[in-house]
């Protein structure tokens, strides 16, 4: 009986360490992934947040005068009186 018993012990002692090593070996999966996720959102949020400047800068840049010059002569093809356009047509 105490044989038994010993034994029965040391398959539980496996059984319980088999189950410990393979819960940590998914829970450390897990922490991989997350860590991934994290990096990847957190290259996400860098990138936003120069595309948020850029627009900062181009929203500053629309009520200068150079800004609305230039888009009235390449959008509305408006020019100041008197002032000669040539466009040349590469012959």
């Amino acid at each position: 009986m105490k044989k038994n018993r010993k034994i029965y012990k040391k398959i539980l002692l496996i059984a319980i360490a088999i189950y410990v090593i393979f819960t940590l070996a998914n829970q450390q999966k897990t922490l991989n992934l997350y860590s991934k996720n994290a990096k990847e959102l957190a290259s996400q949020i860098e990138e936003q947040e120069e595309y948020k400047e850029e627009l900062s800068k181009r929203k500053d840049d629309v009520n200068s005068l150079e800004f609305i010059e230039q888009t009235a002569r390449e959008k509305l093809d408006m020019y100041y009186p008197n002032e000669r356009v040539y466009i040349d047509k590469g012959i």
